[in-house]
């Protein structure tokens, strides 16, 4: 089959590899009709990542046709259409029985990503993602092995296109992760630092859940215009303003918002001692982001972060966090847990999370997908791949 591989920062190729077969009773092989980029392949491309080994399959967006099942899957059968999340969770754990399935303690055979780790098993493993996370092949390919697949793959109803629903497998659970992390509803005043795809997402369901205002920060003004006119958002270009946080709070009667999400995480463009910092290994990434939005929100109101930090990070201001009483909300998306509800939104014309793509690409043109989100060139917001 052809996949798109990793040999190292800025050095993807679609590739013939060896086709996935059965090799637990509980697992199916998919055939993928769409599988997308996300935000957090470009960590891996941009080499940010550790744990990546050359020849690795990427990508955890992803939906298709069942095409083999193994003798334990009960839930699906050939020909099923599904969408699959992009935690790898068994279902039966301590966690997964309390619908945490990102912290899913039987699917990652590796360490994880926590320093300070103790005896504390890792969280669930991830397709398409480091070696830290299991090492699973993802699924920007032709076919793709799914583990445990009576917990996670959604079969999906008849009448709706691979775009619309495409997305339940990380975006948009992510942005509504985010969001209910925020504790905001009706009436409430919201910031969100990043205008990309999860950014997006936690606007749109935002809007669902009825908050009354939201603020978007970003530099990249076809985002921000996108973000405008799609959610009705204030937005702000922290290149022509050089304090965010500080125009949120004048417009809030100096209060700051309820809660503020932060969709960028350790990659945001920060200082030039961050910059040195990450590039020698000393610290996890840029806290520029993360810094706004603790600035921006009210005393009692509550940080969301569902943009991906790891390590060290700088500039943690953690008693200005304290002397204003903030919660703070994070982590990796519990998908599964949210899927049904947020496909029932989907059928209903409530969420169109479709409208985010701008690049549609055989998978051939994976490599020139990446390249176009990395770059942002020709205004790209959100590509999708198609096997030929």
């Amino acid at each position: 089959m052809k996949a798109l591989t990793w040999h190292g920062a800025h050095d993807v190729r679609v590739e013939t590899v060896a086709d996935p077969v059965i090799e637990f009773p509980e697992d199916i092989i998919l055939r993928i009709t769409a599988t997308a980029i996300c935000g957090s392949d470009l960590h891996l491309y941009r080499g940010k990542v550790p744990g990546m080994k050359d020849g690795d399959i990427m990508g955890h967006e992803f939906m298709g046709i069942v095409e083999d099942v193994g003798s334990g899957v009960t839930r699906l059968k050939r020909g099923d259409r599904v969408v699959v999340p992009f935690t790898i969770s068994c279902g039966t754990c301590f966690f997964c029985e309390k619908q945490l399935y990102a912290a899913c303690e039987e699917t990652n055979p590796a360490r994880g990503a926590i320093i300070n780790k103790k005896q504390i098993p890792p969280g669930a493993g991830l397709f398409g993602f480091t070696h830290l996370y299991g090492g699973y092949s993802g699924g920007q390919a032709e076919l793709v092995r799914v583990p445990h697949a009576n917990v996670g793959p959604l079969k999906l109803p008849e009448g709706l296109a691979d775009e619309q629903v495409l997305f339940l497998s990380d975006i948009l659970p992510t942005g509504y992760q985010a969001v209910l992390n925020a504790a905001v509803g009706p009436g409430s005043t919201l910031a969100i630092f990043g205008a990309g795809p999860v950014g997006c997402m936690a606007a749109a369901c935002a809007r669902l859940l009825g908050v009354e205002r939201i603020f978007m920060v970003d530099h990249h003004p076809y985002r921000l215009a996108f973000a405008k006119a799609t959610y009705g958002v204030e937005p702000i270009n922290f290149d022509e303003d050089d304090d965010p946080a500080q125009t949120i709070i004048a417009a809030t009667n100096n209060h700051g918002v309820d809660a503020s999400i932060d969709a960028v995480g350790f990659e945001a463009k920060g200082s030039t001692v961050e910059t040195v910092l990450a590039t020698l290994k000393i610290e996890g990434g840029s806290g520029k982001a993360l810094r706004q939005a603790m600035a921006a929100t009210r005393r009692g109101g509550t940080v969301s972060v569902p943009g991906v930090y790891s390590g060290f990070i700088h500039g943690f201001l953690f008693g200005d966090a304290f002397d204003k009483g903030l919660a703070f909300r994070m982590g990796q998306t519990h998908v599964q847990q949210y899927m049904p509800a947020l496909l029932e939104h989907i059928q209903n014309g409530d969420l169109k999370p479709e409208a985010i793509i701008t690049h549609r690409l055989d998978l051939d043109q994976a490599a020139e997908g990446y390249r176009l989100f990395d770059k942002k060139e020709e205004d790209c917001r959100k590509v999708v791949l198609t096997p030929a």
